[in-house]
């Protein structure tokens, strides 16, 4: 786990939560969680887990931590030894008219409990589907207007933690389609609600491979300060590594699919590995088992690697033989089958979609055949080994695609703490 490089006295709240990804970065600078509201079942109790991984930490009892990784413990054996402030401050709610009042009481309980008297940031990014390019292409296929989606509105919900608890800034992260949506009109009243609660913002697009992430993602981060406050948009400090994907593989055990092993290989792990704090040497591996594929996906995978390998070349669906095509759309998503760029300085945006299948994500090596674990797609996204995801395999995949990549959101948030803390970044956009 990296460590930050000093504990601060700033605090913040994570709305819209998801796994943690924006958490887990300003906690890596330094911040102190005060509470994560997510809606997601699964995602609250990953919350939960890592939440008691920092407990644990920071009283010197990670071998409790251990053991729960190892199944040595139950979940329910594991959790009953964390204290109740700790878990309190998961809140698995889903933030509406109705429970907000009752999540600004567990909030302001805690703030109580704490003797926290000003609220620094406040961080998130309301669910992005209903912004995003690929959300509108899918409702139109479905038939639903994309206009009447409540999620439309949820920046409204933001707003009025912003107005109840007057952060110094706040974080809203979202979707590169959030500017297109609805013709423009949700980006243009989000941003006149946000200004009317008391704040200037500014928005800018940020891609996580300038922040040392191995992944092209691209998002669109909107800063806001109170006014006449001094505080403006950090320039976050760029951070470019010349590791490949492949580093993140190497100490990674070689799978099948249907196969699982999760004892790391012999393989000396990579500088960036090491040095980004994705492994360190008491971590214990999980989530590294493969889905099963049957023999023509087999054959399609090894054909996409061969591609690959072979110039850079990309596999067009309508290329394949008659009998390892199963699809009837042979005009769209002909690039259905893709390979996560090894060789590359970042690969494609890991998305929630790998929860569907893994066509979209596979793995580079062509005698592994297979789409990517779970924990291979958390070491992209730039998740910690450390860092254990709840629930089913789906639900895991879905929870690290829609994240937020720990490394970028620890570049954002050293830029918000140098703006409240007076320094200048010295950085370059």
């Amino acid at each position: 786990m990296l460590r930050a490089d000093k504990q601060s006295n700033c605090n913040f709240i994570d709305l819209f939560a998801g796994a943690g990804g924006l958490s887990e970065g300003f906690l890596q600078a330094g911040f102190r969680p005060i509470a994560h509201v997510e809606m997601d079942k699964y995602a609250a109790k990953t919350l939960e887990t890592r939440s008691a991984y920092y407990y644990l930490k920071n009283t010197d009892n990670l071998a409790l931590y251990k053991k729960y990784l190892s199944k040595k413990i139950n979940r329910n054996e594991f959790m009953k030894q964390i204290p109740a402030t700790v878990t309190k401050t998961v809140i698995n709610q889903t933030l509406s008219n109705e429970t907000l009042p009752s999540v600004f009481k567990t909030i302001d309980g805690v703030i109580k409990m704490r003797g926290i008297k000003n609220i620094d940031v406040i961080v998130g990014g309301p669910p992005c589907q209903a912004y995003s390019i690929v959300g509108r292409a899918q409702s139109s296929h479905m038939g639903t207007p994309m206009e009447d989606d409540p999620r439309n509105y949820l920046y409204k919900l933001y707003g009025r933690f912003l107005k109840k608890y007057q952060p110094r800034m706040f974080v809203f992260e979202n979707v590169t389609g959030i500017e297109t949506a609805q013709g423009g009109t949700i980006w243009k009243n989000l941003q006149k609600y946000l200004k009317r609660v008391g704040y200037e913002i500014e928005c800018r697009e940020q891609n996580a491979q300038n922040f040392g992430v191995l992944q092209n993602r691209r998002r669109m981060i909107i800063v806001g300060w109170l006014k006449n406050s001094g505080l403006a948009y950090p320039d976050f400090v760029r951070k470019k590594s010349d590791a490949v994907v492949n580093d993140l593989f190497t100490d990674l055990p070689k799978l099948h699919p249907g196969e699982s092993n999760n004892t790391y290989s012999k393989t000396r792990p990579s500088r960036y590995v090491t040095e980004t704090g994705i492994r360190t040497k008491d971590d214990v591996l999980t989530l590294q088992n493969c889905r099963p594929n049957i023999e023509r996906d087999i054959r399609i995978y090894e054909r996409v690697i061969e591609l690959w390998n072979d110039g850079h070349k990309r596999l067009n669906y309508n290329d394949l033989p008659e009998e390892l095509k199963t699809h009837r759309n042979r005009r769209s998503f002909i690039d259905r089958f893709k390979i996560v760029e090894g060789d590359e300085h970042f690969c494609h945006t890991i998305l929630a979609h790998l929860s569907k299948d893994g066509h979209y994500f596979i793995h580079p090596d062509i005698n592994q055949h297979r789409s990517i674990t779970v924990r291979e797609a958390a070491r992209i996204q730039s998740f910690p080994d450390s860092y254990y995801f709840e629930g089913s395999r789906t639900s895991q995949f879905v929870q690290i695609g829609n994240a937020v990549p720990p490394l970028m959101a620890k570049g954002i948030a050293e830029g918000i703490l140098a703006q409240l803390q007076g320094e200048d970044t010295n950085g370059q956009r």
